[in-house]
């Protein structure tokens, strides 16, 4: 017996589809999405009645607009996709990760000064003692990816301290230790080279709390007198020279794309 086909209202017609609807986003975010500033700064924008879309001022920071089709204009300016830029950098010691210090401070921005790219932002943070691997972008998507706690792409740490560190007080760091009232723990946490007062020390996280590695080290009573992150994911410092800007290669952007759950664009 032939099956009959569902009728179609006209409610269902104008029903938008799954693709249709995965376009559209809010005001604050398509500009987010171009690359053109980020979703607070577009908010500040879109209040101060500065952005319209199709012709017409916006000023609410809930409108929803279609990515794909939408005219956007900042300051009577047209908002266009800028090219995405993936850099890496070497961060030596004593910069701060902030475009623009209040204590006028030198800056991670100040090794970048080769790339004009207005809207470059960094994936993450490296405190100013911190030293390695530091990665910029001006794809908003592809760093809140990295971010999510729920993709779990891990970081590796080599870590100076000052003292050797037996094999129990590096299990506790797996385990957990407190701090604080937080419960701080590593994926894994080994003992690279011992020196006759101090060693180095392997420390790998896969979620980025404020200070992390430094406040488990003091909950153990050791200090921590050097740390350079070395890898995200997959992606090494490598040779690197400390101060150094690279572009990733393709094949780096592909892992970690691949790490942190997104869709890889397929070459032709």
């Amino acid at each position: 017996m032939r099956q009959r086909r569902p009728i179609q209202t006209s409610r269902d017609r104008a029903r938008p589809s799954d693709e249709a609807l995965a376009k559209r986003v809010t005001l604050p975010r398509a500009l987010s999405k171009l690359g053109y500033c980020s979703r607070t700064q577009a908010e500040r924008l879109i209040l101060e009645g500065r952005v319209s879309v199709d012709g017409r001022k916006v000023a609410d920071v809930s409108a929803w607009v279609d990515l794909t089709s939408a005219r956007i204009r900042v300051d009577g300016t047209n908002v266009v996709a800028e090219a995405k830029i993936y850099l890496m950098l070497n961060k030596p010691r004593g910069l701060v990760t902030t475009r623009d210090d209040p204590e006028g401070r030198p800056t991670v921005y100040d090794r970048l000064t080769d790339f004009d790219v207005p809207h470059l932002s960094p994936v993450g943070r490296l405190d100013k003692a911190s030293e390695g691997l530091l990665l910029f972008t001006n794809d908003t998507v592809f760093a809140q990816a990295l971010l999510d706690p729920l993709t779990h792409v891990s970081k590796t740490y080599h870590v100076q301290v000052n003292r050797i560190m037996d094999s129990e007080m590096l299990a506790e760091m797996t385990y957990g230790v407190r701090h604080d009232g937080e419960v701080l723990k590593a994926i894994s946490a080994r003992s690279l080279r011992n020196g006759e007062k101090n060693a180095w020390i392997e420390v790998e996280l896969d979620e980025g709390r404020n200070r992390q590695i430094r406040r488990m080290l003091e909950a153990l009573d050791v200090e921590c007198l050097r740390l350079v992150r070395v890898a995200i994911g997959d992606l090494a410092l490598g040779d690197l020279p400390k101060g150094a800007v690279r572009a990733l290669t393709d094949a780096e952007l592909r892992e970690l794309r691949q790490r942190a759950g997104m869709e890889t664009t397929r070459r032709k």
